[in-house]
């Protein structure tokens, strides 16, 4: 039968338990419930939990809170699959000793039954050896010649109530369904992303009256760069494709329309596959399968791993067009189609068909090609247009990797519908770029990261947030000069917890294919572009600042923490991130404007800061190195693009 309490609204829970919640190792997850039963009796309440390989369930206490809803921690450990329930019961003895210290309070004294009662509830409880004696005692307190007063403060003796807790009566313990929370290491929240073309590192470009053909870089001259890139202080450095590419309707150095390549020219990673192989093999200009692993080695070794791209579909020369063409959507001329996202065409691309007859063929292959550069190291995968392959492939793509390897991360690059990338999130991705690349004010930033942060998503998605990519350089880059790109990378890098640069960002690359395009002069995806790293007006020092900034303060680490002051003026956004019990509190001020200077005074909520006591207190800039004594709420700021757009200020209490 249906237990006395009822037990409803659980969380965390992603569409009532269909898809796991998500957490991090270390992480305390907090879980409530709202939980009731009739009549006026008292409560308690736990979660039983359970991770991966526990044979029992561990337990941790649920504390009434308002309006009926009860909220408590479950401490996760390790990596992998956990479970957990609500269970909730009637304290009788709670409900007797609530009872009597309202009659007692109200000066009743015939209490003699009541007393009775009482004593017959510890004479019921079960407890360890020496708890047994103490309820033993206080019972006979009860029964004996104390006076009421005495009576009742044994009855609530506080020692007295945390034995009970520790040794509870569950007569009507009802317990709720299982839910699942999945938790994933650090890394799958809190990380900086590079993203390189390996084969333009070391790469050749003719000069004029030059007769030789472009040359690529190879495995060997990229890793020269790692320590670069480390030194800038990122974890993730991502590598586009790194197959064999295919040459037919190979794409020429112009861009996306130039449908004829010259001698050389070296075409777009994304269209894989060659007579040199396809999504297991290497590109020969980069070396051999045996080069990469050195690559990955040497990232590992400056504490940097490699993600590499997952990009399901291929060039017309790939292997799979001959050996497996019902693998191919094929037009009524019995052609196969090529890739098009209307207007834009990709002749250089076949997708491939999920409804094909051989559906298991070609997952279990698609499978096999994820665990090939698993075998090799890799274990983070940013995944190309997720959004438009077939979502059970992913969930149970996906949840077969994981059984052995928890330790996955993949990135959806899915800049599509808000509920598709939700779904994506739900369905195992670990991480999702986001449309911060194009909210630029300071409403459209507060309400995304609030929806981000605080919504319902908040349990399972977690963004990355890129201020470009070989696809989308915005047009706040194209015309901001410097100051766009500091404060486009410290509100990434600020906001979310993940956030990634594509390279060149540090060199301030800007310039567009056309007026009113987002894609690059001279793009990347189409050519070798080797560059001048030495540059002396590099943003590196700034980015490495940036990254150090991050690594130090924990409150950085998360994205659930975020919170937006009131601020005067609509060209300054000022929000703040607080580590746990309310320590080490950042403040965060942006000029969004990045052609003028402003001014503003704050109205900061000094009690989410942990300040609301303090008189005067410490705002040191952690970027500036400068300190400023700030009283209260109201202060006043002024950021110069021209000099520096950002604050960011530890706070601290004189």
């Amino acid at each position: 039968m249906k237990g006395r309490v009822e037990i409803s609204t659980i969380e965390p829970t992603v569409d009532c338990g269909r898809y796991p919640a998500k957490g991090v190792v270390g992480d305390e997850l907090v879980v409530a419930a709202d939980i009731l039963r009739e009549g006026h009796d008292k409560l308690a309440a736990a979660v039983q939990y359970r991770g991966p390989d526990d044979r029992r369930w561990r337990e941790a206490p649920l504390r009434h809170d308002v309006n009926d809803r009860w909220y408590g921690v479950m401490p996760v450990d390790r990596m992998g699959p956990w479970r957990f329930a609500i269970v909730a019961w009637t304290d009788h003895y709670a409900t007797w000793l609530d009872g009597l210290q309202k009659k007692y309070a109200a000066g009743q004294t015939d209490l003699a039954i009541e007393l009775e009662d009482g004593a017959r509830l510890l004479d019921r409880r079960e407890a360890a050896a020496g708890g047994r004696a103490a309820l033993d005692e206080v019972a006979a307190v009860l029964r004996g010649d104390a006076t009421l007063g005495e009576k009742v403060a044994a009855a609530g003796d506080q020692g007295l109530v945390a034995l009970l807790d520790r040794y509870p009566e569950r007569l009507d313990e009802t317990r709720s369904e299982t839910y699942p929370v999945w938790v994933d290491r650090e890394r799958a929240r809190f990380s900086a992303w590079y993203e390189m073309f390996p084969r333009s590192e070391g790469a050749r470009l003719p000069g004029p009256g030059d007769d030789q053909s472009p040359r690529s870089g190879t495995f060997a001259t990229a890793s020269q760069r790692l320590p670069a890139i480390a030194d800038m202080g990122f974890d993730v450095v991502y590598l586009p494709p790194i197959h064999p590419i295919g040459q037919t309707n190979r794409k020429g150095t112009g861009g996306p329309h130039d449908l004829d390549p010259q001698p050389g020219d070296p075409g777009v990673p994304w269209a894989i596959g060659s007579a040199d192989g396809g999504h297991m093999s290497v590109h020969p200009d980069l070396g051999t399968v045996a080069d990469f692993e050195a690559f990955v080695a040497e990232a590992r070794r400056l504490g940097m791993e490699v993600a590499l791209d997952y990009a399901i579909q291929c060039s017309p020369d790939h292997p799979w067009v001959s050996e497996h063409p019902e693998w191919f959507r094929h037009r009524s001329d019995g052609s196969i189609a090529y890739a098009e996202n209307p207007p834009k065409k990709y002749q250089d691309i076949y997708p491939l068909d999920f409804d094909t007859v051989d559906r298991e063929g070609l997952w279990n292959e698609l499978k096999r090609v994820l665990e090939f550069w698993i075998a090799r190291g890799v274990r983070i995968f940013r995944v190309d247009n997720p959004h438009t392959k077939a979502l059970p492939f992913w969930e149970w793509v996906i949840g077969e990797l994981r059984t052995e390897h928890p330790d996955l991360i993949f990135l959806a690059e899915a800049f599509t519908r808000p509920k598709m990338m939700q779904t994506l999130a739900k369905l195992g991705f670990n991480q999702s770029y986001t449309y911060f690349a194009w909210r630029n004010t300071r409403p459209e930033l507060e309400s995304y990261l609030t929806e981000l942060a605080h919504g319902d998503a908040a349990k399972y998605y977690r963004p990355n947030f890129w201020p470009n990519t070989p696809d989308i350089l915005t047009e706040f880059l194209q015309t901001g000069g410097r100051p766009a790109f500091k404060l486009r990378l410290v509100l990434a890098a600020t906001m979310s917890p993940s956030y990634g640069i594509y390279s060149g960002y540090e060199l301030l690359e800007r310039q567009p294919l056309e007026p009113g395009s987002e894609e690059y002069f001279e793009s990347e995806k189409y050519r070798y572009k080797p560059r001048d790293w030495d540059d002396p007006d590099s943003l590196a020092p700034y980015i490495r600042r940036i990254n150090q900034i991050r690594r130090e303060h924990r409150a950085l680490h998360q994205l659930s923490n975020i919170w937006f002051h009131d601020i005067d003026n609509p060209a300054v956004i000022c929000y703040s991130k607080v580590a746990p019990h309310r320590t080490d509190p950042i403040l965060v001020l942006v000029n969004l404007d990045p052609h003028h200077p402003h001014e503003a005074t704050t109205a900061l909520d000094l009690w989410q800061l942990g300040l609301e006591h303090a008189g005067p207190y410490e705002a040191h800039d952690l970027l500036a190195g400068t300190t400023y004594i700030w009283r209260g709420p109201h202060n006043y700021v002024r950021l110069d693009p021209a000099v520096e757009p950002v604050h960011i200020l530890r706070l601290r209490a004189l």
